[in-house]
């Protein structure tokens, strides 16, 4: 089994805004440093978008909020990814750009090897955690799960996890 995240933001403002250049202007070095980081497995792109694939994505139906998706081979891959690279100082530094989620934002789950998840299973991932808190099917870094549906204790601190 392989861990699938989903991550959405909304900006402040549009992400061509010059405003939002110290976020856009990284995208590519934090997704190159994803691409090369050791448990990574695949990331959403759009090959076909006018501008970075990163900023043109959206959920079904949602056409303000940007999406991060991904597949990494466990849960500690990718929090190391998450909280202990480049990546960390890229949002933190950009925390006022965005707009503070009322709900959750952030989802794990787990995935056959190779299955690449549509956004439409994101999404309902999403909604499940949302409805129902962190169970087996939807869960966070703060309460992971194992791909047999057990609660596991993981080996960064949940104090880390935001």
């Amino acid at each position: 089994m392989q861990l699938a995240q989903l991550n959405i933001a909304e900006g402040v403002v549009a992400m061509d805004d010059p405003q939002m250049q110290p976020f856009t202007g990284r995208i590519d070095a934090i997704n190159a440093l994803a691409d090369r980081t050791d448990g990574f497995i695949w990331r959403l792109t759009d090959d076909d978008a006018d501008i970075d694939g990163a900023l043109s994505l959206r959920l079904p139906g949602d056409d303000t909020t940007l999406v991060n998706m991904s597949v990494w081979d466990s849960v500690e891959a990718l929090f190391s990814f998450v909280y202990k690279t480049a990546h960390a100082k890229v949002m933190t530094d950009n925390r006022e750009n965005f707009v503070d989620m009322p709900k959750q934002h952030f989802v794990l789950w787990w995935v056959e090897d190779g299955h690449i998840p549509p956004l439409t299973e994101a999404k309902a991932r999403l909604d499940d955690l949302r409805d129902n808190g962190p169970n087996p099917h939807a869960f966070t870094f703060a309460m992971p799960f194992s791909a047999e549906g057990q609660p596991i204790t993981p080996s960064f601190p949940k104090k880390d996890c935001a």
